[in-house]
């Protein structure tokens, strides 16, 4: 049985449009908010959050819907294309907003794009593993993230050459068009490429029954031992403190370069940009190194460096070309991180709970990320926005120490069979 590498790298279409659009949200969205309305930073960044607020019941809820949609396109491919298709014209209205001025305007394309984006999001994530065999999810997960992860580094290029570098109101409507067009452009070509239902039939006869997973349903509903648990709350919490350090950097990060740097335009994308590259490329050696000492103090290095990265990072009080040295740290010491605390999580699972011990490192995750931009953001308006990196740091030494406590998870994984392998993180 082998992976079908084009068919995946067309299935991951929908995720790369996927990341396209929050990279730019992430960026440009606060910078919006900050210039033309005005918005203090603890409400802006409570309208940052307002994504995995609706994340939290939306994913879930079109997750299931797809689950129990027929038609002769298939279960996942309408949600796809009538979500990325909303999504793309609402987005458009997002720069007339800020171009007119209209806050009402703005807010509620915003709602409605993120509703849109929310849409076609799990259903998104899930056509991968219904078009491939149960063994080969693993290589072809891999390359869904891959695909999402050039889908924003498409994007912060297309920030740095779209947005000029000396206008302090720059109209943002040719990045958003071109937003939508590879978003839709990504959808098109997986549509008309991908019979979804007929591959998805062909799946399921190669799958055959599910007879070891029904005979293990009942092992699934045993509680954890205590020190299991203990463990799993650890890790949890951990999961949440690196988040939050995390989000608050990269849904803040374009304001600060520009107010506390001086930097204009587009130009603060190039760090994002460098870390990002940095992730993608360090994933095969965290991989290798996880294989050797075990994912616990992989994830440990990580956070220790992260950890370091974002307090030197308060050391730069106008933008030095060492920034991007720490950035690229961070982009490594990230994928040490994302790549080994998921696998923990679902370590701690008992037979079919693995669904269930997922739905409980998303809700820390997203939790945090909710939280994050209101505290820090905050911070930023009433401290001032040195405060950025001194706040990421803290968070990120707080999710070192509950990592100690961690004790179970830490099974050292095989080596992978192949480098795609490595790449292989949670969506």
């Amino acid at each position: 049985m082998k992976l079908n590498t084009r068919r995946t790298i067309l299935v991951g279409m929908a995720f790369l449009s996927i990341c396209t659009f929050w990279q730019m949200y992430e960026a440009i969205i606060p910078l919006i908010l900050k210039h033309t309305f005005h918005i203090g930073d603890t409400f802006s960044g409570a309208i940052m959050a307002l994504d995995n607020v609706l994340a939290l019941f939306m994913l879930p809820l079109f997750g299931s819907l797809s689950d129990r949609t027929h038609t002769r396109f298939g279960k996942r491919t309408p949600y796809i294309a009538v979500g990325t298709l909303a999504s793309c014209l609402f987005m458009l209205l997002i720069p007339v907003a800020d171009q007119l001025g209209i806050f009402w305007m703005f807010l509620t394309a915003l709602l409605l794009v993120l509703v849109s984006m929310s849409i076609y999001r799990s259903p998104a994530v899930a056509l991968m593993p219904d078009l491939t065999p149960k063994p080969l999810r693993s290589k072809g997960n891999a390359i869904i993230n891959l695909m999402g992860a050039v889908g924003g580094m498409v994007t912060l290029v297309l920030i740095q050459v779209l947005v000029p570098k000396h206008d302090t109101s720059p109209n943002y409507f040719p990045l958003f068009a071109a937003v939508a067009g590879i978003m839709l452009l990504a959808v098109v070509l997986l549509v008309c490429t991908i019979p979804e239902k007929k591959l998805a039939e062909e799946t399921a006869s190669l799958n055959g029954p599910e007879e070891e997973e029904q005979e293990s349903s009942q092992e699934g509903h045993r509680s954890l031992p205590p020190e299991v648990k203990k463990s799993l709350v650890f890790l949890l919490f951990s999961v949440a403190f690196w988040f939050m350090a995390y989000n608050a950097i990269t849904s803040a990060f374009s304001k600060y370069a520009q107010i506390q740097w001086g930097m204009t335009g587009g130009s603060f994308a190039s760090s994002l940009l460098i870390a990002t590259g940095a992730a993608i490329i360090s994933y095969i050696p965290v991989g290798a190194l996880a294989s050797r000492v075990g994912r616990k103090k992989t994830i440990l290095i990580g956070v220790a460096v992260l950890t370091l990265c974002f307090l030197s990072g308060a050391l730069f009080h106008t933008y030095h070309p060492a920034v991007n040295v720490v950035f690229a740290l961070v982009g490594v010491s990230w994928a040490a991180i994302n790549v080994n605390s998921y696998p923990m999580v679902v370590e701690m699972s008992q037979g079919s709970s693995v669904g269930k011990f997922t739905g409980y490192y998303y809700t820390f995750s997203m939790a945090a990320q909710i939280i994050t931009p209101v505290i820090s953001g905050a911070l930023l308006e009433h401290v001032g926005y040195w405060t950025l990196f001194p706040y990421a740091g803290a968070f990120s030494a707080l999710a070192f120490v509950t990592m100690l406590f961690v004790r179970h998870g830490d099974s050292k994984p095989l080596p992978a069979k192949s480098r795609l392998e490595a790449f292989d993180t949670p969506d």
